[in-house]
């Protein structure tokens, strides 16, 4: 019997769903793991039966816990830790630029760079156990895998901050009033069920405006200068107005009896 896969892919109803199938290692992200996201994030970005994608780890106790520690252990000197940064690093950011939305299911803790991976993500819906934390300080090291700057970002200098240089551990609900959450299962409900309840109105979406608007929110994300993005947004626009989606839409709203 060979090794099992580091990764669990399939696509079901629009969704392309990745599970970390490591849960014996907490879901532990190794060079290898890392290597394989970048892949599949890479290789699936043209797939038109697609809306979104999941990210989640197997199990129900870690997401991620983090770098693996023991595959990380020989990177020592600068250069190797510069290399190993930057392979990371394009392994996040295959998920930061994936054209249509990703969600994090927090089936369990995000720490470390898992809490980094979580925040390259879209959104995160979290288990009612989950927690997440920015927890480097307590191995000595700052963040690596642009987790650092998508956190100050997504929360703002003081709070992202503060949860960095304290190395703090949220729970789920705390993370949702942080606003690291966007949505939390409720106490014994199943995480695909607060899954599919988060994924519903997006699922509902035509495709080209999901593009459309992520390819907006990548962008603003960059700190690209407002004149490209306002180009942007109205390129987008007008490639969105002009598809048949948008006048089927619109037909039914104009014919006589037509939704208001």
């Amino acid at each position: 019997m060979g090794r099992p896969r580091l990764l669990l892919t399939e696509v079901r109803d629009g969704v392309l769903r990745v599970t970390i199938n490591r849960p014996e290692k907490r879901n532990a992200l190794s060079r290898a793991v890392l290597h394989e996201l970048r892949e599949t994030f890479t290789t699936t970005t043209d797939d038109t039966r697609l809306l979104a994608a999941v990210l989640r780890g197997a199990g129900d106790k870690c997401f991620a816990a983090g770098g693996d520690l023991r595959d990380l252990g020989n990177v020592r000197t600068r250069r190797q830790t510069a290399e190993m940064t930057a392979q990371a690093r394009a392994a996040l950011d295959a998920i930061r630029c994936f054209p249509l939305p990703v969600v994090a299911a927090l089936n369990g803790d995000a720490l470390g760079g898992g809490a980094e991976l979580a925040v390259a993500c879209d959104f995160r819906v979290l288990a009612a156990h989950a927690r997440i934390g920015f927890i480097h300080g307590r191995l000595n090291i700052a963040t690596a895998w642009g987790g650092g700057i998508d956190a100050l970002q997504l929360l703002g200098t003081a709070t992202g901050l503060r949860l960095l240089s304290r190395a703090e551990l949220l729970d789920a609900a705390t993370a949702l009033t942080t606003g690291l959450a966007d949505a939390v299962a409720k106490p014994g409900e199943d995480l695909d069920d607060a899954l599919q309840r988060f994924l519903e109105p997006l699922l509902r979406q035509a495709p080209q405006v999901l593009r459309a608007f992520k390819a907006l929110a990548l962008q603003t994300r960059l700190a690209r200068p407002r004149k490209e993005l306002v180009d942007l947004e109205t390129k987008l626009f007008s490639d969105t107005w002009v598809h048949p989606d948008h006048w089927a839409a619109a037909d039914e709203i104009l014919e006589p009896g037509g939704k208001s």
